[in-house]
Formats: C-alpha cells, sequence, structure tokens
C-alpha cells in the first residue's frame, strides 16, 4: 500500500512538473525575445549574446505605456476597493440573516453569475452614450464593480458561514459594539484569505480587460494598457523585441500582486465557496 501511494505521488509529480514546463515555454520566449538587440536574428530558443535593456525604455514611450499604466492603475485600484466593501458589506447580512428576502436576493446574486458579460454590451454601450460616460474612468471602474460584485458576494458569503464563529460576534455585542461597529472590527479582519482570492481574481481580469475597454475607452487621454498594447503590436509586427518588451512590462505588476497574495489565496478561494 505504501509502495503504490509512493509511486502514484511520484507520477503525479511528474505531470505536474510537466505541465508547468509547458506552461514556462511561452515566457521563456517571451524573456529571449524582449532581450535581444534589434540586429540579433538568432532563434528564439537561444538566449541572447549581449542582453539589452533599451527595448524597454523604447516600447515604454513609443506604445505611450506610462499614461495607460496610470490610467489602468485607477480603474483597477478604485474597482477592487469597491468591491471589497460594498461586497463585503453586502454579503455579512446575506450571510448571517436567513430571512426569506435575504435569500432570495442572494440567489439572484448566484444567477446573474451564469449571464455572459457581453450580452449585456448593446444596451450598455447605448446607456453609457445616453448618459454622457463615454472615454472615461467612471463608467470602466461602475462595469467592472458591476461584472464582479455577484462573484464577491458569493465568495465573502461562503467564507463568513464556514469560517468565522458566530460567538466572536455575539461576544462584541455583549460588549456594546453595533453591528457595522462589529462587522469592521471583528468580522472584516479575518476576511484577509478571501479578500486576497478576490484581490487576485478581479484585478487580473481587471487589469487585462480588453472586450469592454476597447469600446468604452477609445480616446488616447484614457486608453489602458490592453488597448495601447493592442494598437502597439499592430503598427511592430515586424519588431518582436519591441512587442515582447512591452508585453512583459505589463504583466509584470499582476505577477507581483499574485507573488505577494498567492499564500492566502487557495485558502480564501476554497473556504468562499463552502456552505454558499
Amino acid at each position: 500500500m505504501n509502495y503504490l501511494y509512493k509511486r502514484n505521488k511520484t507520477v503525479l509529480t511528474l505531470i505536474a512538473l510537466a505541465i508547468t514546463f509547458f506552461h514556462l515555454i511561452p515566457f521563456y520566449i517571451l524573456i529571449t525575445t524582449a532581450f535581444k538587440a534589434r540586429g540579433d536574428f538568432s532563434s528564439k530558443w537561444v538566449f541572447p549574446k549581449q542582453w539589452s535593456f533599451t527595448n524597454f525604455s523604447e516600447a515604454w514611450e513609443m506604445a505611450n505605456l506610462g499614461n495607460a499604466f496610470i490610467n489602468t492603475v485607477i480603474i483597477t485600484f478604485f474597482s477592487a476597493l469597491l468591491l471589497i466593501v460594498f461586497g463585503s458589506l453586502a454579503a455579512y447580512p446575506l450571510a448571517r440573516r436567513q430571512t426569506k428576502l435575504n435569500k432570495y436576493m442572494y440567489m439572484v446574486f448566484i444567477s446573474v453569475m451564469v449571464i455572459p458579460p457581453l450580452t449585456a454590451l448593446v444596451p450598455l454601450y447605448n446607456l453609457v452614450v445616453d448618459m454622457g460616460l463615454m472615454n472615461t474612468h467612471l463608467i470602466a471602474i461602475l462595469n467592472n464593480v458591476a461584472s464582479f460584485m455577484p462573484l464577491t458576494i458569493f465568495l465573502y458569503a461562503g467564507f463568513i458561514r464556514s469560517t468565522i464563529p458566530k460567538e466572536l460576534e455575539e461576544a462584541a455585542k455583549i460588549d456594546g459594539a453595533s453591528t457595522i461597529g462589529t462587522f469592521f472590527k471583528v468580522v472584516f479582519p479575518l476576511l484577509k484569505p478571501v479578500t486576497a482570492s478576490i484581490l487576485i481574481i478581479s484585478c487580473v481580469y481587471i487589469w487585462n480587460d480588453y472586450q469592454f475597454a476597447i469600446f468604452f475607452l477609445q480616446a488616447d487621454e484614457v486608453k489602458t494598457i490592453t488597448v495601447a498594447l493592442s494598437g502597439f503590436f499592430g503598427s511592430n509586427t515586424n519588431n518582436l523585441n519591441l512587442v515582447a518588451a512591452a508585453a512583459i512590462l505589463a504583466v509584470l505588476p499582476m505577477a507581483v500582486l499574485f507573488l505577494f497574495l498567492q499564500k492566502h489565496f487557495i485558502q480564501g478561494l476554497s473556504a468562499g465557496s463552502v456552505k454558499g
């Protein structure tokens, strides 16, 4: 029995390593391409003979990535902030007060999760034009919050039900804390794992969003990183070194965010999907 367990573990480890290896191949090619000088036409599988860092500065200026980064950071930060604050506040009563209305509202939020966001694109576009919100950060923020609020409430509510004991809240109320005070002083600090999961899921999607940004953020001054990169890629198809450098610059912030929050990611995601 012990032999079979070790053998199965070894096989699974080898499979995991093989999958990891194949997933790392595109990043390897991206790095080798980004650091090669313009005159280096060696194979993409070979490391550059002379490492060049000028591709990054040129790509940054040519693609106007500075402005695009600022726009994307503003949209991503405020979208995530609103999701965390209002999502947790909405999930708390839905998780603790099992009234008919709360159960119905919870099911509505869960049902919205199965609706593809692009199905609302045409009426949403007409509404945005009528309200004069085209080419504004506000419409991008509101759209992202509306898209991710059901998932945020689902994860927060499940995490509160399955992980946080009611006795902690009852003790706080005995000490004279109000409901809102109990939430922010007792419950919210314990939501760190699921908050990390929500931040990773929502921020990565919002940072990489293209399908809505290309419709609502068309002006140069409000273009996000994906829209700016799309135009840059189209005009530099013969200069893959700059394209690869721009891609690395675009993906780096979310890679750092994931590395910083990864220890909480699995815990929060698994706990938040239990007893939903």
